[in-house]
């Protein structure tokens, strides 16, 4: 494995930085770093580290990180929207929003001070809740004050015309008090999908609307909008919905949505409908145009099924059950030829 492609090093156990100490690594991604840390008051904090993997390497006990100077420019705009991320963050007072602190320059690039959070994923929820294979994998009261709660954070994130363009389940925190706060921004990521030949994923895969697939596409409060209706679709279903491209060919999410009628109510399946639109124009065009239709509290009638259409759907889960294991075969075999 050459050296280039092994991760850099987080920094150590007890490095200061900024005044604050680090406690230990809590999270790396494809952007950067998370530790614990204490401040001088004694207080825990989390430090984010901007440390793109794919442009910069660091060495064990090292504080800088190392960049080749072919990609040099490329790790300084990443760098600097990651500041102006944590500046236009910093002026953000909401509890659906991870506050930001205090945000530095040191060692070469950028650290961003965060409120550290103890509790769960959303991501972790639906995992647990799933494993209990009952018909609902969250109740529908529950899905609509949680996404309520994340709605109110977003719009203020709207307002200042920023894009969270991250939102999935993993980066929705469900902390110890049964807040919701939205976590992990990610404004460096998509300055840096943009430029020149960085062609890295991006996005998450179920939960990134089809414009964000597209380099020439405009990104707006509803690219956000898409990936709410996706983690809408994951409370309900406990599984991620197909990937946007593989739903431009055949659709099959109102197939899938109209499962759920009679576990869900009629207004909730048509939400997510409405938020998961492939053209982005049908979507809601604002945070508040969709909180508008989920508190409307007097549509939530749910359809009765007859027992032949209970059946019929049952029988429809088992057909497409069969047909994913053929069109696996099938794919095997096209694989080996």
């Amino acid at each position: 494995m050459s050296k280039s492609k092994s991760k850099p090093s987080p920094l150590p156990p007890d490095t200061l930085i900024g005044g604050y100490r680090v406690v230990r690594k809590v999270a790396a991604g494809g952007f950067g770093v998370v530790y614990l840390a204490v401040g001088a008051d004694g207080q825990q904090v989390a430090v984010k580290e901007y440390l793109p993997a794919s442009l910069a390497t660091r060495e064990p006990g090292a504080l800088s990180p190392q960049v080749p100077p072919d990609k040099l420019s490329l790790y300084r705009l990443g760098l600097k929207s990651f500041f102006e991320e944590g500046r236009s963050l910093a002026q953000i007072s909401h509890p659906s929003v991870v506050s930001v602190m205090n945000f530095f320059r040191e060692n070469d690039t950028v650290y961003m001070v965060m409120n550290y959070l103890e509790g769960a994923s959303l991501q972790e929820f639906i995992i647990t809740a799933r494993d209990l294979k009952q018909t609902k994998v969250f109740r529908e009261s529950t899905i609509r004050s949680l996404f309520d709660e994340i709605l109110r954070g977003l719009r203020i994130v709207h307002q200042h015309k920023m894009l969270h363009l991250d939102i999935k389940p993993a980066n929705i925190f469900i902390t110890e008090e049964n807040k919701a706060v939205l976590i992990d921004f990610g404004a460096a990521r998509e300055v840096l999908s943009k430029e020149g030949n960085f062609v890295r994923p991006m996005y998450t895969p179920g939960f990134a609307a089809p414009e964000m697939y597209r380099r020439d596409s405009s990104m707006g409060p509803w690219t956000d909008i898409y990936a709410i209706g996706a983690c809408m679709y994951a409370c309900m279903q406990g599984f991620p919905p197909n990937e946007a491209p593989q739903r431009l060919p055949t659709d099959r999410m109102a197939v899938t949505l109209k499962r759920l009628q009679g576990v869900y109510s009629d207004n909730l399946i048509e939400v997510v409908q409405w938020c998961m639109a492939l053209d982005a124009l049908s979507r809601p065009q604002s945070v508040f145009a969709l909180q508008k239709e989920l508190n409307r509290a007097g549509d939530r009638h749910y359809t009765r099924l007859s027992v032949s259409e209970k059946v019929r759907l049952q029988l429809g889960n088992m057909v497409d059950g069969t047909k994913q294991s053929v069109i696996k075969a099938t794919d095997i075999g096209k694989k080996s030829s």
